[in-house]
């Protein structure tokens, strides 16, 4: 499981650097405003919601109020109520995401795109489901139609996140790609959802090269032997998001507010990126570097 000590030392190393620059920028409407001080820090609250994801417990109430007092209480011993915890998530939103990206991993030529859906509710609910209302959208994927968000991730044959967008469930899964991969060089590799002479044209001018699969109706292609025995281990970034959302708690329906929802997915790839085992394609031994 994941260390709290170095959890908490990387994050409160982060918060004192980014945070007095990160309040200078936000905005305020001229009124005097108290600013008296906390019990919890934004650094404890980032620290336990990103904690939560590597707990095992399904709900962040039950891990705050059942597993938080009896083990983590000499750790945090002034918490405030779950209640109050809770109206001060959204402050932490935007260090949090900002931290995440710190967590993002460096590009070295190979990349695997894909998407997944986030459904907030079952489809037979959606004419009730009230706290996504005109948020969420009816989407397709693979395994069928969803009401919710899609999460579009990059990552490298070591299983590292290189960038991650979230996107409303009916947006193509080729729309997020340029802005995902302003920073990678080498090969991206995605599936036939991926397929548009455009987007390859505009990423080759930032020197990435497009590879995807063919749909059945296409006519073969010639390409390496090594990209295509790459295609065929995207599975990789399939088993990160299954990973993310079976062991990590990234899809659930409980969510009652469209900040922590997206508090609540950031959170889950930061656990994601601590894990010291991630799946990988072992494509780094010394009989494979000259491939590379």
């Amino acid at each position: 499981m994941l260390s709290l000590t170095r959890l908490f030392c990387d994050v409160d190393d982060f918060c004192k650097t980014f945070l007095p620059h990160w309040e200078k920028t936000q905005i305020e409407n001229g009124e005097k405003k108290r600013r008296k001080k906390r019990c919890i820090s934004p650094s404890e609250i980032i620290t336990l919601i990103v904690y939560y994801h590597q707990s095992g417990y399904d709900t962040f109430k039950w891990f705050y109020l059942r597993y938080l007092p009896k083990n983590l209480s000499k750790a945090f011993p002034k918490v405030p109520s779950y209640n109050r915890f809770i109206e001060l998530l959204p402050d932490i939103i935007g260090p949090l995401t900002a931290f995440m990206q710190t967590r993002c991993g460096r590009s070295e030529g190979i990349a695997f795109v894909d998407s997944t859906p986030l459904c907030v509710c079952k489809n037979i609910r959606i004419p009730r489901h009230k706290t996504f209302k005109d948020v969420a959208q009816r989407g397709k994927s693979s395994t069928g139609w969803f009401y919710g968000f899609k999460l579009h991730i990059i990552v490298d044959d070591r299983g590292e996140i290189l960038s991650f967008s979230i996107t409303k469930g009916n947006v193509d899964d080729r729309k997020p790609v340029p802005k995902l991969a302003k920073n990678l060089i080498g090969k991206l590799f995605g599936d036939r959802g991926y397929i548009s002479k455009k987007l390859t044209e505009l990423l080759a001018t930032d020197d990435v090269e497009l590879i995807t699969t063919l749909k059945k109706n296409m006519k073969p292609r010639v390409i390496a032997a090594f990209d295509a025995l790459l295609l065929r281990k995207r599975s990789i970034i399939e088993t990160i998001n299954d990973q993310l959302k079976n062991i990590f708690q990234l899809e659930h329906s409980r969510h009652r507010s469209l900040t922590n929802y997206m508090i609540n997915i950031v959170a889950c790839l930061v656990a994601y990126s601590y894990q010291e085992k991630k799946p990988a394609l072992n494509l780094r031994r010394e009989d494979l570097l000259p491939l590379l």
